[in-house]
């Protein structure tokens, strides 16, 4: 077994009918621009009746239909959002947490020691999240995952994971395993995947990969390291 294996992220998606959200981040192999991607899933109309939008820099998840919002608690939120050198990414409303927390000058797991999973019940979604720091022009990533300790959701067990950038590598962590009942709940370390230098490139292979009928929006971004600019794609299933 090659524990140092780098991935091909459609490899790693394809012919899984649910991995739920994702969150990717990791630097291109010219050296030149961090890589950040999440995307989201979903197997209930209510879940699926979403899309990703842009206000002011800030990535939110929102109804695509409002009329038939049955539940927006844990399906609308902002998703992506950044404070001077930080850019945070996450699956749920702790986005806003670690912001706060971060503005108030505690790191990225300080602020997120106040979260836990989502109330779900049998499902227990875990809330993953991660943060990227540039710095000098480079960057710095850290991960987290914050999980139910036991199948009845008795507490919650915390991962986090800090990364340096290397070229051409990237990390992948997910809310589940796969599709079931309950739905089994990511293990173990985030996945190591390939990066390209090409955002289209990535962003059609991500897209294609997630399933069919399952996948709702994809936002994926580049941060050129020397000057702080950033190319984006965003593609929504719905409109």
């Amino acid at each position: 077994m090659d524990i140092y294996k780098i991935n091909d992220i459609a490899e790693l998606i394809e012919g899984n009918s649910y991995v739920g959200r994702g969150i990717i981040v990791g630097k291109t192999p010219d050296g030149k621009r961090a890589v950040s991607a999440y995307f989201i899933m979903g197997r209930s109309a209510n879940s699926r009746n979403r899309v990703f939008t842009k206000k002011d820099g800030v990535l939110y998840t929102e109804p695509f239909d409002a009329s038939k919002v049955e539940d927006p608690s844990l399906i609308i939120y902002a998703a992506v959002r950044s404070h001077e050198n930080k850019l945070i990414v996450t699956n749920g409303d702790q986005t806003d947490t670690a912001w706060e927390g971060i503005k108030a000058g505690k790191n990225f797991h300080e602020a997120l020691k106040v979260r836990a999973f989502e109330p779900d019940a049998p499902n227990l979604t875990p809330r993953i999240s991660a943060m990227l720091e540039f710095k000098d022009g480079d960057f710095s990533y850290e991960m987290s995952i914050l999980k139910s300790i036991d199948a009845e959701g008795s507490d919650c067990a915390r991962y986090g994971f800090s990364y340096p950038s290397k070229a051409g590598l990237g990390h992948f962590i997910h809310t589940y395993v796969c599709d079931g009942n309950p739905i089994p709940t990511f293990q173990g370390e985030p996945e190591r995947v390939a990066m390209d230098d090409c955002i289209g490139c990535f962003t059609e292979k991500l897209w294609n990969a997630l399933d069919a009928d399952n996948k709702i929006s994809l936002y994926v971004r580049y941060t050129d390291l020397a000057t702080g600019t950033y190319e984006e794609k965003l593609i929504n299933k719905n409109g």
